[in-house]
């Protein structure tokens, strides 16, 4: 077999969304923090995100991180989350994925009835609990970074729905979020197409409109992903949402047309984005639990530890929980004679 790069990767879902995680052949990234790391591969070894990602060895909907050494004395490990089209600070669905494949691979040692771990995300330290049983990890803990509202009930212009009112949030990565009683959609998986479509729609008149920097880190800039949130339909749940994650193809003559991947589970910065604005509305307090369902039904659990200030916006300091499951493990292998060594799209599907 030849090869000029072997990948060793492990495949893990957390409640429905799918994370590739990079455990090994991952090139030297330098950088004094992994968010510097996470710029080097951006910029010098984007090639992987785009050969792991895209086919014929990705699919629109699949996530990836890269296992990197952590640069902060007190994390376990490092990772680096990569999507379609950008690379986000931090992923609640990806921290429990690479959770799971650490201790359940064990590249961080288990331990059992709880091992607690600290990893290092582009945006920060993260915290970990994870509950295990007989080798396997049933849930993840962790607490995330600070999240808080930039903009609540914003208008915003949008071709062809007129003027809405948004929020704007961050929870790890900077979020759209729309009521969907104001446009009429359920966020439910059948509507799929007409949701990211729409959202796509909205996230790019917002980041015209209202674009957004993080106060600790100007580098990381948005709104670059939207929430389409709803009332719940399960007693047990607070709240439903559809996230939308753009694969950066939009044209604003015909915005009709933009497209985007919905994320299959809840997702844990889209819940902890939702957790922020309520608390800035004085609808969700320190110690209270928000139970939020995705597409699929599954649901992450979040809550509000504590409350805290990022510049000048107050925030929240909230956990975040759910579960994830390993459902393969390979080497991707690159030929040099491939004629699509950074993958390809297609039209029909992407």
């Amino acid at each position: 077999m030849r090869a000029s790069r072997i990948l060793q990767a492990v495949d893990a879902h957390a409640e429905g969304e799918p994370g590739r995680v990079i455990t090994g052949g991952m090139p030297l990234l330098r950088g004094a923090t992994v968010f510097e790391k996470r710029q080097d591969m951006a910029a010098n070894h984007d090639d992987i995100r785009l050969q792991m990602l895209r086919e014929p060895r990705g699919n629109p909907g699949l996530c990836g991180n890269a296992i990197v050494p952590p640069c902060h004395p007190d994390a376990d490990a490092g990772f680096i989350i990569f999507e379609q089209r950008e690379y986000p600070p931090m992923s609640g669905s990806n921290t429990i994925c690479v959770v799971t494949v650490l201790l359940e691979t064990g590249i961080v040692r288990m331990v059992e009835p709880v091992t607690e771990l600290t990893l290092e995300a582009p945006a920060g330290l993260i915290k970990v609990r994870a509950d295990c049983r007989d080798g396997k990890v049933t849930r993840v803990t962790f607490r995330n970074v600070a999240a808080f509202a930039m903009h609540l009930d914003a208008p915003v212009e949008v071709a062809g729905l007129g003027t809405l009112k948004v929020d704007v949030a961050w929870g790890g990565m900077f979020f759209v979020l729309i009521d969907s009683a104001m446009i009429g959609l359920d966020p439910s998986a059948e509507n799929g197409a007409e949701i990211v479509r729409i959202s796509e729609a909205i996230r790019h008149a917002t980041a015209e409109q209202l674009p957004v920097s993080h106060p600790d880190n100007p580098a990381i800039t948005g709104p670059s992903i939207t929430n389409l949130w709803a009332a719940p339909q399960d007693p047990a749940t607070h709240g439903r949402g559809a996230i939308t994650i753009s694969t950066g193809r939009f044209d604003p003559a015909r915005p009709q047309e933009a497209s985007g991947i919905l994320d299959r589970s809840p997702c844990g910065t889209g819940t902890c984005a939702k957790m922020a604005v309520l608390h800035a509305r004085g609808q969700l307090g320190i110690g209270e639990d928000y139970v939020n369902a995705g597409p699929l039904g599954t649901t992450f659990k979040g809550r509000i530890l504590e409350t805290t200030q990022v510049g000048p916006y107050p925030a929240i300091v909230p956990s975040l929980s759910g579960q994830g499951w390993i459902y393969s493990l390979a080497s991707y292998t690159l030929d040099p004679s491939d004629p699509f060594p950074r993958g390809y799209t297609v039209g029909d599907m992407w």
